[in-house]
C-alpha cells in the first residue's frame, strides 16, 4: 500500500479532509508555543498564545507566525506595526494560560517589560524577538504574518542571560502541551490547558 492509498483511506478518495481531521492530523506534528504581544495604538499592552511560529530568512531576518481571521488581538498587533515574539518553557503552562484564554486576564498581576521597541518583553522565556509587521498573507481563515526582525534575545536558561540551568522547551502535541513524560504536576498543567489545533489564536 502506498502513501497515497493510506491518506485515501483515511479521508475518502477525493474528497479533502475536514475541519476535525484535518485538526487531528495537524495535532501529531509537535510544535513550541509562543506568546506575541504588542502595545496597541491606545497604548494598552496585548498578546495571544500561538504555536504557529517559524523562522524564514536569515538575510533579511525574518520570521513567520499565522493568525485567525476571527481573533480579537491580531488586529491590534497589526496597527501596532510592532510584535515581540515570547518563546515559552515548558515550566509555563501558566503564562501560556493567560494568553491562550480570551478571558481578559493576560496582564492582570503579571510581571513584564517594554522593551526598547515599545514591545511587551514577557520574562524567564527561551528566547524573545522583537519584529515589525514586513508583509501579511492572507490564507484560508488565517493571514500568515511575516516579521522583520528587529532584535533578538536568547535566554540562557531562561533567566535574562545571566546562566542557569538550561531548561526545556513547552511542546504542544496532539492538542496539549508536552509529550506525556515529564513530572505528575507538569502533566496536570497541560491537562488543564488543553487546546484544539486551531482554536481562535490570535
Amino acid at each position: 500500500m502506498t502513501a497515497d492509498s493510506v491518506t485515501a483511506c483515511a479521508t475518502g478518495a477525493g474528497r479533502q479532509p475536514t475541519p476535525v481531521e484535518m485538526r487531528r492530523a495537524m495535532s501529531t506534528f509537535a510544535t513550541g508555543v509562543t506568546v506575541v504581544t504588542a502595545v496597541d495604538a491606545a497604548g494598552e499592552p496585548v498578546g495571544f498564545a500561538c504555536q504557529s511560529f517559524a523562522s524564514v530568512s536569515l538575510n533579511p531576518p525574518l520570521v513567520l507566525f499565522c493568525a485567525d481571521h476571527s481573533g480579537r488581538t491580531w488586529p491590534r498587533i497589526r496597527e501596532a506595526g510592532r510584535f515581540c515574539v515570547n518563546v515559552l518553557a515548558e515550566d509555563q503552562s501558566e503564562l501560556c494560560g493567560r494568553f491562550g484564554s480570551g478571558k481578559g486576564r493576560k496582564y492582570d498581576g503579571l510581571a513584564w517589560d517594554l522593551s526598547r521597541w515599545r514591545t511587551p518583553a514577557l520574562r524567564d522565556v527561551l528566547m524573545r524577538a522583537h519584529a515589525e509587521v514586513y508583509a501579511v498573507h492572507a490564507a484560508g481563515d488565517h493571514d500568515v504574518v511575516i516579521g522583520r526582525v528587529l532584535e533578538v534575545e536568547a535566554m540562557e536558561g531562561g533567566d535574562g542571560g545571566t546562566g542557569g540551568a538550561e531548561r526545556d522547551p513547552m511542546l504542544f502535541f496532539r492538542g496539549r502541551f508536552g509529550l506525556g513524560s515529564g513530572p505528575d504536576d507538569a502533566r496536570e498543567a497541560a491537562a488543564r490547558f488543553a487546546w484544539g489545533w486551531g482554536d481562535h489564536w490570535g
